[in-house]
């Protein structure tokens, strides 16, 4: 017998006592009227806020027609998408998922599938770096080597090499005869919004390209505009190998994507990898809608103003109230915020501001606002923060007299 106060769902998550009805724009409204600035955006997924006009009749549309075909056939809406993907980007070949873990288990498997056909089915092994999040299944975990979403769970599934992160050293000192490639976030998104730089980057394809590894990259989060360019590995000037896109591309729509030159994908042959929703006609119409406005003109340049103007604004805060703020971290909008006070009561501050934002680890909180989000709305997030951390001051001031 079911006990009467226990509810139906599983306890995995903490939830905020919040139940939103509707969205537009940046804003989420309540059940009961009140309204929310969105700074989190389904943890960078709604890349073009709520009830976009162009994602909702696309959705409309395509819901009249079809909604899933099994991959036993041919989806127009796949091919004009990957090729869109190929067109804008490094890649020639496009897989698509579900989920970002989803893109990065099918890009874990390409690269050791690379190997393989070559002749060298040892080199299955891949570095990663400490602080990674690379997804939730038994693989990604593992690749992300985290203790606290490792345990109870099993033997770690074998073949990842973390490193610490920034430490050129010890990476060349992991590289071995087993090691097929290398992964990383661009920006380090869990991990407390620490982006590599640039030189580190180009530093890593030097290194790839020296050891014969491939260079796989997890823009999941850092992706589809989100830093200002298409994709922020172009910010480096270099290109990956493999690449894991998911959040922002379907616009708050579940999909993800791998993407690949032909060379690194050409031991995923018919048979080895497959998926039952991948790819399916409704997924695809609204990726296409999505990319129809990111990759419009101006878009990214609008997103680098907005950007710069938060950063400006941050900065500001940060000097005014340095019991509150530490460090103003990211690129474009992937931004962090390292807190002084424990980021879960800034969290909170700025939630009982009508802002939402969401943790990550290193005690920062996370900016992440829709891609269309505005200077005026942006400037009314910044009084938001203002206000949170003037709050916050005050009581750390009491607490400390």
């Amino acid at each position: 017998m079911t006990d009467a106060n226990a509810q139906p769902l599983y306890d995995t998550f903490a939830r905020a006592d919040l139940r939103f009805e509707r969205g537009e724009g940046v804003w989420l409204t309540t059940e009961n009227g009140e309204r929310y600035l969105d700074f989190a955006a389904g943890i960078a997924v709604n890349s073009l806020g709520y009830s976009h006009p162009h994602l909702v009749e696309t959705l409309k549309t395509q819901a009249e027609k079809l909604w899933h075909l099994s991959n036993i056939y041919e989806i127009p809406g796949q091919k004009r998408l990957g090729q869109r993907l190929v067109d804008n980007t490094f890649a020639d070949k496009v897989f698509f998922t579900n989920s970002g873990a989803e893109a990065l288990e099918c890009a874990i498997k390409t690269a050791r599938r690379y190997h393989y056909v070559n002749g060298q089915p040892e080199r299955f092994h891949i570095i990663t770096f400490e602080g990674a999040f690379h997804g939730r299944t038994l693989a990604t975990i593992a690749a992300g080597g985290q203790e606290k979403y490792l345990e109870g769970f099993g033997p770690k599934v074998s073949g990842f090499d973390q490193v610490p992160f920034g430490d050129e050293k010890a990476l060349k000192a992991a590289i071995g005869p087993q090691t097929a490639a290398i992964l990383i976030e661009p920006i380090q998104g869990e991990g407390g919004v620490r982006p590599v730089p640039d030189e580190d980057l180009r530093r890593l394809r030097k290194i790839c390209d020296e050891n014969g590894l491939l260079l796989i990259l997890d823009e999941v989060q850092s992706g589809v505009g989100r830093t200002g360019k298409f994709f922020a590995y172009e910010w480096s000037g270099i290109t990956p190998d493999i690449m894991a896109v998911a959040k922002g591309i379907g616009g708050g729509f579940p999909l993800g994507a791998c993407l690949a030159t032909a060379e690194a994908a050409k031991g995923m042959t018919a048979g080895v990898h497959g998926t039952t929703y991948g790819g399916n006609p409704l997924a695809m119409a609204v990726g296409n809608a999505v990319l129809d406005v990111i990759l419009a003109d101006g878009f990214f340049e609008h997103v680098q103003q907005v950007a710069l103007f938060m950063k400006q604004g941050l900065a500001s805060i940060s000097d005014r109230y340095p019991d509150v703020i530490a460090e103003v971290r990211g690129r474009g909008l992937l931004m962090g915020i390292k807190s002084v006070v424990p980021n879960t009561a800034l969290v909170q501050a700025l939630r009982d501001e009508h802002l939402l934002t969401v943790g990550a680890g290193d005690n920062v909180i996370r900016l992440l606002p829709p891609l269309v989000v505005t200077e005026e709305e942006a400037r009314e997030a910044l009084s938001r923060i203002e206000a949170a951390a003037e709050r916050l001051s005050v009581s750390a001031r009491q607490k400390s007299a």
